[in-house]
């Protein structure tokens, strides 16, 4: 059997007790803002002077806060939204945008052709290839995702943004999976505007936000006109509250995701062959299968109490360990990948129910020595 995982290169993440003090940090941030009885109040509307609800203006102000920049706009659509709303203010039909050889993510994708632009790649690893393309004049922005797009990516996003920021070109970051994963966002790395989605951080469904630079989150509001276009007072003070308790959260999902990496490795699940922490999209444990069931593994997972699907990839409404199969850009840079490869998120899940829900999902297919809807899955290499 020839299939294998490469090698990945994981994002840093952030400890427990870092987390801690970030949420210390963010209340702190509320505080300057909010007086004590706003934060139960809402407001809603185009306020006049403002084009949006009082009480969105401040979260606003409070994520622009906390991630050390200009300012901060809420919209809706999510981490796509943002992105298209970004993107959208800065760009133009026929503008040449530079981004990563690599799959992108399939709703970047949409925004991509329905702006028109000119996505011109380069391999942001190779890093004369990378100041070539920045030092020739021909592009004003680059736009980086900061976690990986192909499983063997090496790039440094940091290093990157400060390539683009001495060649004088502007950058646009997709943060989503890396708001409060990783020590810094691309923002606070120097970008001039962090895009993510509130809903993957415990916030109400269809809210993302813009952070960064004066000018462009001015764009995005101008852009934002309309009424039902707006994130209202409700949304934004539940992405809030949400958000007080998501960076401890996230420090303890990935210092779980770990340590189901470290037991998966040393053999206390019969029939995984290969294990690989990676950032593909959010961080999670990649498992290569010693036989190629992957396909069914989810189905039969969920019996023991795992997911089998994501809904918005840690938004409020996942809490049972994910199992489910690689994500669909990683599988268009890997396709071979698809009949061997298991993707596994604790979410709020100890190590000691991951592990077990595994082991009893493989005992079940190695029992039945054809994975279930999936032809041809014996138990042959």
């Amino acid at each position: 059997m020839s299939v294998r995982l490469p090698r990945t290169f994981p994002l840093p993440t952030v400890s427990v007790e870092d987390a801690v003090m970030n949420q210390f940090r963010l209340v702190e941030c509320v505080a300057r803002h909010f007086e004590g009885s706003q934060l139960f109040e809402a407001d809603a509307g185009v306020v006049p002077g403002l084009g949006r609800p009082r009480t969105t203006a401040r979260v606003e102000a409070v994520l622009a806060d906390y991630f050390g920049a200009p300012a901060a706009a809420l919209v809706q659509g999510a981490g796509t939204g943002a992105i298209r709303a970004a993107l959208g203010a800065v760009i133009g039909a026929g503008d040449r945008l530079l981004v990563h050889r690599a799959p992108v993510y399939r709703t970047t994708g949409v925004t991509l052709r329905g702006l028109r632009v000119e996505a011109v790649e380069v391999d942001f690893a190779d890093r004369a290839a990378l100041d070539r393309a920045l030092s020739s004049g021909r592009f004003r922005w680059a736009f980086v995702q900061h976690t990986r797009q192909r499983l063997a990516d090496s790039h440094d996003p940091g290093a990157v943004l400060a390539s683009c920021r001495a060649a004088g070109v502007q950058t646009i970051v997709d943060d989503n999976y890396a708001v409060f994963r990783v020590p810094a966002c691309g923002v606070e790395l120097g970008a001039d505007a962090s895009c993510f989605s509130l809903f993957k951080l415990h916030g109400p469904e269809g809210v993302g936000a813009v952070v960064g630079a004066r000018d462009v989150v001015e764009r995005v509001h101008d852009d934002n006109y309309s009424g039902g276009g707006q994130v209202q007072g409700h949304q934004a003070l539940d992405a809030l509250r949400a958000l007080t308790h998501v960076p401890v959260m996230w420090a303890v999902q990935s210092r779980t995701g770990t340590e189901v990496a470290e037991r998966l490795a040393a053999g206390e699940v019969p029939g995984v062959a290969e294990v690989r922490i990676a950032n593909v999209q959010d961080r999670c444990v990649l498992l290569r299968l010693d036989r190629p069931v992957a396909q069914a593994v989810p189905g039969v997972a969920s019996r023991y109490g795992a997911a089998p699907y994501p809904v918005g990839a840690n938004s409020r409404y996942e809490i049972a360990p994910l199992v489910y199969r690689m994500s669909s850009s990683a599988l268009e840079d890997a396709p071979e990948l698809a009949d061997w490869t298991v993707r596994v998120n604790p979410m709020r899940a100890g190590a000691d129910l991951v592990i077990d829900i595994l082991r009893r999902a493989l005992r079940d297919l190695d029992a039945a020595g054809t994975a279930p809807g999936v032809p041809g899955c014996g138990k042959g290499g």
